[in-house]
């Protein structure tokens, strides 16, 4: 890391002298290093002068004023560097207050023996301070609730909770591409607005611009009443006198000149009186046809959404570019108000050619173990802080997923295993030929077999038509990744590729709908 972190400043002094060299009214570079970098190799650190900038997280005076100790995080780690400013350099009063956004210049040298501390900062010189009135200041020093922040949003990403949230995300998402660029998928994006229902329900939000055009026509309307059938009237008059002045230079064989003036005055009427007709025409309102809103008049000329799924679209770049995946947000209008219910979020969809229902388990099992492991490496810092504060087995869970083979079974076995339970009594029938619940799900994880699941061969009626049928002719090949604690975490399928069968799988749903309708 030091060595990357030594051929970065490299880099950027180099790019910073050639700035320089182009326009020296430019201001030199800071060339800020982040604390985490510090922290991770504190010993190389030691004696050299740095700029570091972030956010004062609490702070205090010592030895009767002379000096203050500051607690400074940057949001690269979770961990604060300890910085000593001497009050001949600032203000102490200006830098103790939690808060405070600085960007100081100092030597990194070894603390005293005992301290926690692997190394701190001595401050030569204060080059940026933001100050902040501490009597009004919302976040404070003791343990708050994460409900208090709602009230704070822009002060959320101060907050340990938040900001570990934060990396860690950050390092799943990196995580996402890292593993699919290492096993030959193409990433392609997907529109965020579609006119398609992918996933069927309804549960869609929509995008329209209907509401803003006629609160617009309105307002324009009640500011400037429209004309009058006698304005409209004079105005056609005059467009036919105009049209009658040129007909009569034409047939007297006028000179170019004045029957290119009168063609000019009779194009001029026939807009005044387009505009005229326009405004006359124009309605407040919501536009209807036939008793039905007319989305003709829309900014897309019909209905739009946000999308709930970019499958539909990146399904037909797996026809062409081979494997590939979409990593974007998604949204559901569902009135529901649970943790497992989002109106937005961000959804990995990987789709794979020529594959059937062993790749797919196989891809989604090492892409979840690579995920975990990724945790553990790059991110151990904060999932420790989450283990601390959140969840505490969230670690030991992360181990045992990254580290174990999931257990394999198809849906059939799942509902005989819990048909025989006697220890538990659930509270969703368990039956064949109806959708595991959250609880069946996590009894299969966390009690039968202790580590992740992936049950397959689901029966068709309860998934969607254009996953592939199996020879029973009752199950299509359908699998789902359960985890501990959590329950279903992955849904994939084999797509159905036999055209025929295809059909009657979609006339039977169709009239499966239309029954429902009736």
């Amino acid at each position: 890391m030091a060595e990357a972190d030594g051929a970065a400043e490299k880099v950027t002094t180099e790019m910073a002298a050639a700035s320089l060299a182009a326009d020296p009214a430019l201001e030199q570079s800071h060339e800020r290093v982040f604390i985490k970098t510090i922290l991770n190799g504190a010993e190389e650190f030691v004696g050299r002068r740095v700029v570091v900038g972030g956010w004062v997280k609490t702070g205090r005076e010592q030895g009767k004023g002379s000096f203050a100790f500051l607690e400074l995080n940057d949001g690269s780690c979770l961990a604060n560097l300890q910085v000593i400013v001497d009050a001949g350099v600032c203000s102490l009063a200006q830098l103790t207050p939690t808060g405070t956004s600085v960007l100081i210049e100092g030597e990194l040298k070894k603390p005293p023996e005992g301290v926690k501390q692997s190394v701190e900062l001595r401050v030569e010189k204060v080059l940026e301070v933001g100050l902040v009135d501490s009597a009004k200041y919302p976040l404070p020093k003791t343990r708050f609730t994460l409900e208090f922040l709602r009230d704070f949003v822009h002060f959320r990403a101060r907050t340990n909770t938040i900001s570990a949230v934060a990396r860690i995300r950050n390092e799943l998402a990196y995580a996402t591409h890292t593993y699919f660029r290492e096993n030959g998928f193409r990433y392609v994006h997907t529109p965020i607005i579609t006119t398609s229902d992918c996933e069927g329900a309804g549960e869609m939000f929509q995008v329209t611009t209907l509401f803003s055009e006629a609160e617009k026509i309105e307002k324009e309307l009640n500011q400037i009443p429209p004309p009058q059938e006698s304005d409209i009237e004079a105005a056609k008059l005059i467009v036919k006198e105009k049209g009658e002045s040129v007909s009569h230079l034409k047939s007297l064989k006028a000179s170019k000149e004045k029957i290119v003036g009168a063609v000019s005055e009779l194009t001029k009427a026939k807009e005044s009186l387009a505009k005229l007709e326009e405004r006359f025409n124009m309605k407040g309102g919501i536009p209807h046809k036939e008793g039905k809103i007319d989305y003709a008049h829309d900014f897309f000329g019909r209905q739009a959404f946000l999308t709930v799924s970019g499958q539909l679209q990146v399904e037909t770049y797996a026809c062409a570019l081979g494997n590939v995946y979409t990593f974007g947000p998604t949204f559901r209008a569902e009135h529901s108000h649970t943790s497992r219910h989002l109106a937005e979020f961000w959804m990995i969809e990987p789709e794979i050619a020529f594959a059937n229902l062993q790749d797919d388990m196989n891809y989604a099992e090492s892409y979840v173990k690579f995920l975990c492991k990724w945790l553990l490496d790059h991110c151990l810092e904060d999932m420790e802080f989450m283990v601390k504060n959140v969840d505490k087995t969230a670690i030991e869970r992360l181990k045992l997923v990254s580290s174990m083979p999931f257990e394999r079974i198809s849906y059939t076995k799942a509902v005989q295993l819990l048909e025989n339970v006697t220890d538990k009594e659930f509270e969703n029938k368990v039956e064949w030929g109806v959708d595991l619940a959250s609880e069946h799900e996590r009894y299969l994880t966390e009690v039968v077999f202790k580590k992740p699941v992936i049950v397959y061969n689901y029966p068709k009626s309860i998934k969607a038509f254009y996953m592939r049928l199996n020879d029973d002719g009752k199950t299509v090949a359908a699998m789902d990744v359960l985890v501990p604690k959590v329950g279903e975490l992955i849904g994939g399928s084999q797509r159905e590729e036999r055209l025929d069968v295809l059909k009657q799988s979609l006339q039977k749903k169709l009239h499966q709908w239309l029954q429902q309708l009736l």
